[in-house]
């Protein structure tokens, strides 16, 4: 490790590629080249999220460009959510647009504030100085969340590594980080090592004039006052090639001027500050004006009126490169014709951000950066397009919607886009997870899985299971094998079965929160099922398992196939003796009862209430087809088992209680009572117990997850 300094910065050389910044306490190690609206925004956000953040910027910020800016809906909605309100530094709403003719024939004026609550957030028209110097300061300051970003002006980066994540400055020190971005705007050093080429911007054929000036200044001249007796009025004098946009800024007291113009009748060429001559420039290029737009345009400051080339450039096939991500200008220049250029830079940023989240491995960079470009590309380059098409001298003669567009700029939330955009790749990089309804909101954590997808097991939760072992009716059990397969059968061809009732009291469960639920299932011992190719499969059949809460039996249905039901069930427990009350909303259907409990051997007592014989467990899937039309129709149906030997965990038995005698009692009562569970009951209270064969309390830890469960045909 080398430590050099510069500009009074320390840096940092790691050579070893490991995290830059030694551990995740403060998440990634960020490099932010350029310091204007895009990269600010970007180390706002990135602090926010709780990485440590350093900003680069090649300028000493002494001359920042004195001229407003729009902050659309779609900007603005993100900076208020990182705190930043610009009504307080003077933004004042955008109420009125106004469109003149060159000569000052006004051909439409709309109030447009009415029109714009349609949006989320208020457009807003700002002075661009305020909104840098804001940034900066949030960014930078001592308050709010996470550790301010490092921001160190004069500091002149030459290369950068996309590989090492490190930028060289001119004296050859270097710094090394997690991720660069490159926010340095059109004459970007970054975009280099994304192309692997110079990719040079070039004149779109309009130069600019920008100034500011008072607005009182235009209310004190009887020439001029109509152009500012509303507030928030952007107006537009349109000519064949050439026009004038003014709108107020900073509590309505500035009005902004943007004077486009073709580039060949003021040569801006490569000096975008040029001033000398540009006050006597600007109005010969208006001279055919109306007089009193002139006599506006007069009011400029000569010494500080400044005139510059706008620049376009070839559209970028990418914006990334390894651990080097563009934004902004670097990435793509915008023509200002749509107000749009600054917005679309705090979107990129927003969008960085929400991909980065602190935890962000640093070997994920690559891929979420590709999922960044991916995200932004196509509505950035489009809004581009727009705002060509918008500025184009021939636009009137192109089909263009402009409302069409203006609802497609600013209808945008980037934040919450990303978001969704980052949980779909999340999901993605998943594909063996489950998903149940409602399916919008994601996998749905289990007993199986989180809801990342990581697997789950419940070694230490715990399990109380009370049994009651009957001999039964072979035939009144047969009838409840599934009416649509024959493939069930007994293995013996006894008039008489056994079955059992058996009901768990479930706790510990991570999935559930640490909390639990209990069931109920009959199971029907010593049952086959033949498949189509002969091969037989010995297991326990359970028709039905009540439920006693939503979760496991959703889960249960739809990941695994089995037929839970929901029943309440109530324990009552006491030393001696152990009660169930099953019931539905009141109504009890069901009393189980074990008494004369005396404990026994656990080492000597399978904890198990299947047959010796039997491999697993049996159940039929059954799910309806959508629709009334298709009613009777099945969507799914087959036989599912869940074999013993490859469940994933097995239970450990910790104590055993043996009862003297046991009983249970069913009532179907009737319809009105057990309106959806009438018909299940009554069929089971048709069994008859020819004799109680055994009854236990067993207690133990680990619960299977039963994620062996599989099709059998």
């Amino acid at each position: 490790m080398e430590a050099v300094t510069m500009n009074g910065a320390d840096k940092t050389v790691n050579g070893n590629g490991a995290h830059a910044n030694g551990s995740s306490k403060h998440g990634l190690k960020i490099l932010i080249v350029g310091a204007g609206v895009g990269g600010l925004t970007a180390a706002l956000a990135l602090r926010q999220q709780g990485h440590e953040v350093l900003l680069f910027e090649q300028s000493q910020f002494a001359s920042e460009l004195g001229a407003a800016m729009h902050l659309a809906p779609n900007a603005n909605g993100i900076l208020r959510r990182l705190g930043i309100f610009a009504e307080e530094f003077g933004a004042n709403p955008m109420e009125w647009l106004t469109e003149y003719k060159s000569t000052g024939e006004e051909t439409r004026s709309m109030y447009v504030k009415d029109a714009n609550s349609i949006w989320q957030h208020p457009w807003l028209l700002a002075h661009r100085v305020h909104l840098h110097d804001t940034l900066k300061h949030a960014a930078t300051g001592a308050k709010g969340k996470g550790l301010p970003a490092k921001l160190h002006l004069g500091t002149k980066i030459v290369d950068v590594d996309v590989s090492k994540a490190s930028v060289t400055f001119e004296d050859g020190s270097t710094v090394q980080g997690d991720l660069v971005l490159g926010a340095d705007g059109v004459k970007s050093i970054s975009r280099k090592k994304v192309a692997g080429r110079e990719v040079t911007p070039f004149g779109s054929g309009k130069s600019a004039f920008r100034f500011l000036i008072t607005r009182k200044a235009a209310e004190d001249d009887p020439v001029t006052s109509k152009f500012a007796q509303k507030a928030g009025e952007l107006i537009i004098w349109y000519g064949a090639d050439r026009r004038v946009v003014m709108y107020p800024t900073t509590n309505n007291e500035l009005l902004n001027f943007v004077c486009i113009h073709p580039e060949s009748e003021t040569d801006a060429g490569n000096d975008p500050w040029n001033t000398e001559g540009n006050y006597d420039r600007m109005l010969k290029v208006y001279e055919g004006f109306d007089p009193a737009l002139l006599a506006l345009l007069g009011k400029s400051d000569r010494k500080s009126l400044k005139v510059w080339k706008l620049l376009d450039m070839e559209t970028l096939p990418s914006w990334v490169n390894d651990r080097l991500a563009l934004l902004g200008d670097a990435a793509h220049p915008f023509t200002p014709h749509q107000g749009q250029g600054a917005g679309v830079a705090i979107e990129d940023a927003a969008s960085l951000a929400v991909l980065l989240p602190q935890d962000t491995p640093v070997e994920e960079i690559p891929e979420r950066l590709r999922l960044y470009e991916k995200i932004r590309m196509d509505r950035a380059h489009r809004i581009q397009d727009f705002s060509r098409i918008a500025g184009s001298d021939l636009r009137n003669n192109v089909k263009f919607d402009m409302r069409e567009h203006t609802n497609y700029n600013v209808g945008h939330d980037e934040w919450d886009n990303s978001t969704q955009a980052l949980r779909k790749w999340t999901w993605a990089r998943n594909p063996n997870i489950y998903w149940r309804m409602p399916v919008a909101f994601g996998p749905m954590p289990g007993p199986r899985q989180t809801f990342s997808g990581a697997e789950r097991k419940s070694k230490h939760s715990t399990f109380t299971t009370a049994s009651i072992k009957f001999k039964t009716s072979r035939t009144l059990l047969q009838n409840l094998f599934p009416p649509n397969s024959s493939s069930y059968r007994f293995k013996s061809p006894g008039t008489v079965a056994y079955a059992s009732f058996s009901q768990t009291t479930l706790g510990k469960m991570d999935w559930l929160g640490g909390s639990g639920y209990k069931h109920l299932g009959l199971y029907i011992h010593g049952v086959e099922y033949v498949k189509k190719n002969g091969d037989v499969i010995s297991g326990t059949y359970m028709p039905l398992l009540f439920e006693s809460l939503t979760d496991p039996i959703v889960s249960g249905r739809e990941e695994l196939g089995m037929p839970k039901l929901y029943s309440s069930l109530d324990i009552h427990r006491r030393e001696k003796s152990y009660r169930i009350n099953s019931g539905w909303e009141g109504a009890i259907w069901g009393n189980f009862v074990w008494d004369g409990l005396r404990e026994a051997d656990p080492l000597a007592e399978s904890g198990s209430i299947s047959g010796e014989d039997d491999d697993g467990i049996l159940v039929y899937r059954y799910i309806p087809t959508v629709g009334w039309k298709n009613k009777g129709k099945a969507e799914a149906e087959y036989p599912v088992f869940v074999p013993y030997k490859e469940d994933s965990l097995q239970p450990k038995t910790e104590r055993v209680w043996k009862a003297d005698k046991a009983s249970f009692k069913l009532d179907a009562l009737d319809v009105d009572a057990l309106p959806t569970l009438h018909h299940v009951i009554e069929r089971l209270a048709e069994l008859p117990v020819y004799e109680i064969v055994g009854a236990k309390i067993v207690e133990g830890t680990g619960v299977p997850d039963v994620r062996a469960a599989q099709r059998l045909e």
